[in-house]
């Protein structure tokens, strides 16, 4: 089953609010080898001007996961996992992301092109704080294989 062009436009409703915390985004840091203090340290982060540790920038991938996890359970989407390559990745910030944040996302497929042996499937994973202020865009580009023949 080739990737469904009806998915283009389709919207999913927000994931379940998720609490942003000091060692979660501490692990992603040092999982990235940052050593800023503001990723690691509240006192840093607060004399800088924030209320706790700020994330680092690819930290949205967390939130955007759950979301691309409800367009893999899309009987109908024609997208399987096993073929499926992470192309591109980019975040539009409004804000950064601290610790302390409850965030939702919501996630919608903007766009599906077909080429070669693929299919581009370029998604927007819209990340929102506990007040539905806009945080970030998390957008991605997923490429689908082909079906072995």
């Amino acid at each position: 089953m080739p990737v469904n062009p009806e998915l283009v436009g389709r919207e999913f409703p927000p994931t379940a609010p998720y609490l942003v915390g000091r060692e979660k985004v501490r692990e992603f840091a040092r999982a990235l080898h940052s050593s800023d203090p503001l990723h690691l340290d509240p006192i840093a982060a607060r004399a800088a001007g924030y209320a706790d540790v700020v994330a680092p920038t690819t930290f949205p991938i967390v939130l955007q996961d759950f979301t691309l996890q409800q367009l893999l359970a899309q009987p109908d989407s024609g997208i399987v996992l096993s073929r499926v390559l992470h192309a591109e990745q980019r975040f539009q910030y409004t804000r950064p992301i601290v610790a302390g944040d409850e965030l939702t996302a919501a996630l919608e497929v903007t766009g599906i092109r077909s080429m070669g042996g693929g299919t581009m499937v370029t998604s927007e994973a819209r990340i929102r704080d506990a007040a539905g202020e806009h945080v970030v865009t998390a957008v991605s580009v997923l490429v689908v294989g082909e079906a072995d023949a």
